[in-house]
């Protein structure tokens, strides 16, 4: 439990702000890698280049910024059809690409309350029929399910000894909206202890499973770049190196 209250300590020192967004840490005996984000980044989801072209890659987005600017930190946002087209609501620049959907069979989509991920001048983890309900409005928002916590509650068919384990990715939000903590985990792991990552240790009221099998990171500062088959939706902050 000291290793645990020492390392939540140090993720949000000074010191791990200064040591770049992604940080390794170690909760319930398996490694995750965190990567904390303000409200005032660039943030930006992308999907598509000027031609339509499913970008896919961490490196292909990166070829297609303009010079001198490249991704700090992205991951992949979301499911996504065989033709790698958005399960659900996804927005990017302010254009609706994709509506919002109430949720159905597919796949962990489909484990209801699923939520949306929403970017404007706060970052936003929000149930869909409470995002339905308020007719919010994002810059970027993509779609995704199940929730992991929704107001501090474990989503109720988590199971603390659920054997479905993978590779899992999501991302959770603070309540004053300011700030928005992304993990992947480093090792398989069940839904329950990765919901209760966001829960517990970073203390979050609300996160969302993006994926789990075709999770992958990106960290500019490490050079860590998960490489495999395509994917859709792709969130990351973009910077000036």
């Amino acid at each position: 439990m000291k290793k645990l209250i020492a390392a939540y300590l140090c993720l949000f020192s000074p010191a791990f702000a200064a040591g770049g967004p992604c940080e390794d840490v170690t909760w319930l005996d398996q490694s995750y890698t965190i990567c904390e984000v303000q409200a005032d980044a660039d943030l930006r989801l992308f999907h598509s280049d000027a031609d339509g072209e499913v970008m896919g890659h961490f490196s292909t987005i990166n070829n297609k910024l303009p010079d001198g600017q490249a991704l700090g930190f992205a991951m992949n946002a979301g499911m996504y059809h065989d033709d790698y087209s958005p399960v659900g609501l996804y927005i990017e620049g302010g254009e609706e690409k994709s509506a919002l959907a109430s949720g159905g069979g597919f796949g962990n989509f489909g484990l209801t309350p699923n939520g949306v991920f929403c970017i404007n001048e706060m970052l936003n983890v929000i149930e869909t029929n409470t995002f339905r309900e308020n007719n919010l409005s994002c810059e970027y928002a993509t779609q995704s399910g199940p929730m992991l916590v929704i107001d501090g509650a474990l989503h109720p068919r988590l199971l603390p000894d659920g054997t479905s384990k993978h590779i899992r990715n999501g991302v959770g939000t603070s309540a004053d909206g300011q700030r928005a903590v992304f993990a992947i985990s480093n090792e398989r792991v069940n839904f329950y202890d990765f919901a209760t990552l966001f829960r517990d240790y970073l203390n979050l009221p609300n996160a969302l499973y993006f994926d789990g099998k075709v999770s992958r990171l990106y960290n500019g500062t490490t050079g860590r770049s998960d490489f495999g088959f395509s994917v859709g939706a792709i969130v990351g902050t973009v910077v000036s190196p």
